[in-house]
């Protein structure tokens, strides 16, 4: 306030004589009251004023004064809003929906005329509060004494009021819907991209913060513009949401989605109030996310799928962070379950892709194991069981590049949020068959181009999925066979890959998964050292006609297939050396048996033909029946017939052996007649007129590496026996512990504890609790529904 106040004039301020007028003193007062709401306040006296106003509270005209400056103020208010405000109220205020108010030169003149309606409510409050700061001063005794002792506001929070009432809510004047209705134009241009005065928008806001309506004691701000806001808001962005849908992409719907947050953030930010920030955002949430989450996740051609195919991570990333928001973690569960289901849509291409592929043939045609063949010279053609091996190792790369992807996805889009593979790998009842092919071609020799530590990292990827199985007794029956040949066959491409690959199996399963698995390799440790052993042996006792290497293994822990006897009766060349190799071993040990296994032994044969002579590596069933030949001096042949007679070998294994010699790449006997099949009225010779540019060469033995659906039969029954007797074992151990137990209790308690291995159904437990109640291990006590142990 620039009030004059002379020096002759200073200090306390002169008591009202009796012969002053009161009226006279209120006409002075009321006379500077309008120069300082005209801008003439340098004219007057502080002093004097402020001695008007003093004197008239001490005698106690202090309701009078406190009256009469209200209503100047009110009057100055009134002519406030019809000099300044109503002539600058926009032709259009806000009458329209919630859609978008058109652009170009409407849009210009529509914020043009918002602004300047703004600007003008802006000034008529800057002209208000610059008058009623230079009253307070003038009026700060009434302030200190009159509106203490009556209990009314101060002058100043009574001008506040007063704006309120004859400005922003005047009964004479539409200000209140002009300027809300203005605010929310200005925001829905900036909304359609239009150019607003964010500064004049702030300022009015400033105003309405500043004000309290008296009913609910709530800034006028929140009582009056933000639910109006806010429905207008809801409005718009439930119609945007409808039309963005139907242009039909999920990506540009998303990113539309996250501009609209941001833009709505930085809006509160910068001019509107913070306090409508956490009810905007979640209104948005509510209007352009709640609804629409499945649309969006499964939008044709740009959903969540198709943004997968894509690797679209950006997208991916922006539909995770977004989904997030939505209460009640909808949004989360919503997103897990369509990955999900992605996932194992993609997991039942990937099993049906292997559903319809040829197994091996009944006839003893399963494709060759060609991995052992000579390099740099032709392939084994391909059959029924190499198309088998080879869709079995495309199933375990598709299922390993398939977590991979998704990996990718949940590491780089989803923060690491994961899920399972298990369902669909668990739908594929081969999958612990084609997992252990996997590992088998990754640890054989023959493995091309791939350095240690590659095969290091597809072991380790191979864990995760073993990790998914819920059948892991049945991928411990198919490792152990594969793992079986590899050692017996001399076919492991490295002792450190295998050992290392059952150390992740112990860590994954525990000791008892792997006890066999590492006693087989104790066996071939063993005949290792034991061959210098028999070698001495040899040279006590007189030598064999050949070099003779021979592998004992401990029944209990190789495979059941790989150590049952399998009949075969050896020409007199080899049964000299197995009785000398039997009465080595029986001088060492006591109380052991041998048995022979001709089916897993090679041996390296020098066979002369016409043209030259041959080294060659064969099977010993081949060698067996190879020797047959020998005695056919005349040329004349033998029949299948005399050679089952002479070996005794089982049909299966003789159609493969005579095939592997009469059939494949070396044919060093011939058929009568020619044909693929091998069958009980064929005759075989010797081919003496057989030519190879090679001094050795290796007949491979036909073998299937994958099994065929009788097999896999038998299989299932084995493991199905198997585990008849761990829930039983399973069963007895929780019970010895317990001593009693409820029904209910013992089936769960089983259940978790076979769950590492297999998930057994209820129904067997029961059938096993029944047997072990027949065979008096458990007993039912009086309480029906309870179980006592027994032995």
């Amino acid at each position: 306030m620039s009030m004059s106040m002379p020096a002759a004039r200073r200090g306390k301020p002169k008591i009202l004589g009796p012969e002053t007028s009161i009226k006279d003193t209120w006409t002075k007062l009321a006379h500077a009251i309008r120069e300082i709401q005209n801008h003439n306040a340098s004219k007057l006296s502080f002093e004097e004023h402020y001695r008007y106003a003093y004197n008239m509270v001490l005698f106690k005209h202090g309701d009078q004064l406190y009256t009469g400056v209200k209503q100047l103020v009110a009057e100055h208010l009134d002519a406030l809003a019809e000099e300044r405000i109503v002539p600058a109220f926009p032709r259009s205020s806000g009458t329209h929906g919630a859609g978008k108010l058109g652009g170009g030169a409407e849009a210009v003149e529509r914020a043009m005329e918002g602004d300047r309606f703004l600007k003008a409510v802006k000034g008529v409050w800057e002209d208000h509060t610059g008058s009623m700061r230079k009253l307070k001063d003038v009026l700060r005794y009434m302030d200190k004494v009159y509106t203490a002792a009556s209990g009314v506001p101060q002058i100043y929070e009574v001008g506040l009021t007063l704006f309120l009432t004859h400005i922003i809510r005047s009964p004479k004047h539409p200000i209140h819907t002009h300027l809300i209705a203005t605010l929310l134009s200005q925001v829905q241009l900036e909304r359609d991209g239009e150019t607003i005065t964010r500064s004049t928008v702030r300022e009015c806001v400033d105003v309405l913060l500043r004000l309290t309506d008296d009913r609910d004691g709530k800034n006028v701000y929140l009582s009056d513009f933000e639910p109006e806001f806010l429905r207008r808001s809801g409005e718009f962005y439930r119609l945007e949401a409808s039309e963005m849908l139907e242009s039909g992409d999920a990506g540009l719907y998303l990113r539309n989605v996250e501009r609209r947050l941001a833009e709505e953030a930085d809006r509160t930010a910068h001019y509107l109030s913070t306090f409508t920030h956490p009810p905007l955002q979640d209104l948005l949430v509510a209007q352009l996310l709640t609804p629409h989450l499945q649309p969006i996740l499964h939008m044709p051609g740009t959903g969540l799928a198709p943004m997968l195919d894509a690797d679209r991570i950006a997208d991916l990333r922006r539909l995770y962070v977004l989904f997030l928001r939505v209460p009640d973690d909808a949004g989360r569960l919503a997103l897990r379950l369509a990955l999900r289901g992605d996932i194992e849509e993609r997991g039942k291409e990937i099993n049906e892709g292997t559903k319809d592929e040829p197994g091996p043939s009944q006839n003893g045609e399963p494709g060759m194991d060609v991995d052992e063949d000579v390099k740099g010279k032709g392939k084994a053609k391909a059959s029924g069981g190499a198309t088998a091996l080879a869709s079995a190792l495309r199933w375990v790369q598709d299922v390993l590049d398939l977590k991979d992807k998704f990996d990718r996805v949940l590491d780089q889009a989803f923060s690491g949020d994961k899920t399972a593979f298990q369902s669909f790998i668990n739908a594929n009842p081969r999958a612990p068959e084609f997992l252990s092919l996997f590992i088998d071609e990754h640890l054989k020799k023959g493995t091309k181009a791939k350095s240690e530590d590659e095969i290091d990292t597809a072991l380790e990827k191979t864990i995760v999925l073993f990790r998914f199985l819920a059948d892991k007794d049945k991928f411990e029956r198919y490792y152990k066979n594969h793992l079986a040949k590899r050692l017996l066959y001399a076919r492991s491409a490295s002792d450190d890959a295998e050992k290392g690959m059952v150390a992740k199996l112990k860590v994954e399963m525990g000791f008892q998964f792997t006890q066999k698995l590492e006693g087989m390799f104790t066996d071939m440790r063993l005949s290792a050292e034991g061959a210098n052993t028999f070698r001495n042996y040899l040279n006590r006792h007189g030598h064999l006609p050949f070099d003779l290497s021979v592998n004992v293994l401990t029944a209990s822990y190789w495979p059941q297939p790989i150590v049952t006897a399998s009949p075969l009766t050896f020409p007199s060349a080899l049964l000299t050396a197995t009785t000398t190799f039997g009465k080595y071993y029986d001088s060492r040990h006591s109380g052991r048996r041998l048995t022979w296994q001709g089916s897993l032994g090679t041996a390296d044969v020098k066979i002369r033909f016409k043209a030259r002579s041959h080294d060659v590596n064969m099977s010993t069933h081949a060698l067996v029946v190879l020797l047959l030949f020998d005695d056919d001096k005349d040329g004349e042949g033998l029949s299948y017939t005399d050679i089952r007679a002479s070996t005794d070998m089982p049909d299966p294994e003789l159609q493969r052996t005579l095939q592997s010699l009469a059939l494949g790449k070396y044919r060093i006997l011939q058929k009568n007649p020619k044909g693929r099949d091998v069958n009980p009225t064929d005759t075989f010779t010797f081919n003496d007129s057989f030519t190879c540019p090679l001094a050795r060469f290796k007949i491979m033995q036909v073998v299937a590496r994958v099994e065929s659906a009788k097999e896999r039969e038998e299989t299932q029954e084995m493991v199905d026996e198997e585990r008849k007797h761990q829930v039983e074992a399973c069963i007895v151990r929780v019970m010895k512990n317990r001593k009693t137990m409820g029904h209910n209790e013992l089936i769960s308690e089983v259940a978790h504890q076979l769950s590492s291995r297999f998930n057994p159904s209820m129904a067997l437990i029961k059938k096993r609790i029944e047997g072990l109640i027949d065979r008096e291990y458990l007993e039912r006590t009086a309480d029906i529904g309870t179980y006592r142990y027994l032995a």
